[in-house]
């Protein structure tokens, strides 16, 4: 780790930083504010940091010796907050919001008066006189947890929406699954179609459906049951609750495709990777979540 030495002074409403050596401003904040990266942006884009004097919001700004950083010392004026048992904010901007989901929600409504996100932020939204609404970008499961993202207006959605793959480079999901893998590592590759009464299925050839690819990499095990974390290559529905069902693993708790495993009562399947170019400043934003304590209590 590269050490940073950094002369310190006191001055107004901002704590100042003289940069001594090459880094970058996020590195150099978090060496300084301490809290989570995702704290940092926070502050920066809440225009909370100068360089030079000037507002930066870009947290990979290369900094030089002899830059000077302020950061604000003051609480600056926040929103308020979201109250739910359902969804956590952990980030915000004027173009899209990520939140954390809870299991028991849908991202978006299915039918009348259905617990959902969308309906969830857009109340957020009105009640902090925000003059937007939540459009959905992608999906999760009504009982799978973990990161979302939601455009704040339709071009930031239709951003999303064209250039998916392009804009989002990583996304990781970590479940639970029943019985103890066999392999540390590997890769499932097939096509999925919707039957007529709306189950999943695969395919080893091209049936019409779509073809999904999901990387897979244990973390953990006992002869009951492995912890896993699958990188999605594709994204089709169910489908890494399809692919560990080929394996002959299925997601703990799955009542679809599962096999009766269900040792904490719910799905264990979250979402707790995702990192994507900004649609609008073209910035990496990379947001994490920790994996569900009653998971990783299956492997004491």
């Amino acid at each position: 780790m590269m050490r940073l030495n950094t002369g310190y002074n006191q001055g107004g409403d901002y704590a100042h930083f003289d940069v001594k050596e090459e880094t970058r401003l996020l590195d150099f904040l978090l060496a300084h504010m301490g809290g989570s990266r995702t704290k940092v942006k926070a502050t920066l884009h809440g225009r909370g940091v100068k360089v030079d004097g000037k507002f930066v919001t870009q947290f990979d700004l290369p900094l030089h010796p002899g830059m000077k950083v302020a950061v604000s010392k003051s609480k600056r004026t926040q929103r308020t907050p979201l109250r739910s048992r359902y969804v956590k904010i952990v980030y915000e901007d004027r173009w899209l919001v990520v939140v954390e989901k809870n299991i028991g929600i849908l991202s978006m409504a299915a039918g009348h008066s259905s617990l959902n996100v969308k309906a969830v932020l857009d109340d957020y939204f009105q009640k902090t006189h925000q003059k937007c609404r939540a459009h959905v970008v992608h999906r999760l499961d009504r009982d799978t947890s973990g990161l979302m993202v939601y455009a704040k207006d339709i071009d930031t959605e239709q951003i999303f929406e064209h250039n998916w793959h392009d804009i989002v480079y990583d996304r990781r999901y970590v479940a639970v699954v029943s019985g103890e893998m066999e392999q540390d590592e590997g890769t499932v590759e097939n096509w999925l179609k919707d039957n007529k009464a709306y189950i999943t299925y695969s395919s080893p050839i091209d049936n019409g459906g779509k073809y999904a690819v999901t990387h897979y990499h244990v973390l953990d095990r006992t002869t009951d049951h492995s912890l896993v974390e699958f990188k999605l290559e594709t994204g089709r529905k169910n489908q890494i609750r399809v692919h560990t069902a080929d394996l002959g693993h299925p997601v703990c708790g799955d009542v679809k495709y599962g096999n009766g495993d269900d040792p904490i009562h719910r799905l264990c399947l979250h979402a707790w990777l995702l990192c994507f170019w900004h649609p609008i400043t073209h910035e990496r934003m990379e947001f994490e979540t920790p994996v569900p304590t009653a998971f990783r209590q299956l492997f004491k």
